[in-house]
């Protein structure tokens, strides 16, 4: 059974990547864009600094970051 997503913000799921390996790139308004060399090559993602992140789009971020990470999304959720 999958885990309930949690409500977080912007600033702490950048946070939660960088610890993982990611870098911050450039931030255009709202929008940080964050890289991470894996195995399958280079991971690009935009992370919205809002204050908290919407359901949909969150899943969308963890679902992408597990694949470029070999992590399961379970996991990933249980460590946020």
């Amino acid at each position: 059974m999958s885990k309930k997503l949690p409500v977080i913000s912007g600033k702490k799921l950048i946070s939660f990547l960088t610890t993982m390996g990611y870098r911050i790139v450039r931030q255009r308004g709202s929008h940080v864009r964050l890289e991470k060399s894996t195995e399958a090559g280079v991971h690009k993602i935009t992370i919205p600094s809002h204050n908290s992140i919407a359901k949909g789009t969150l899943n969308d971020i963890l679902t992408k970051v597990s694949i470029w990470n070999r992590v399961s999304k379970e996991k990933l959720i249980e460590l946020l």
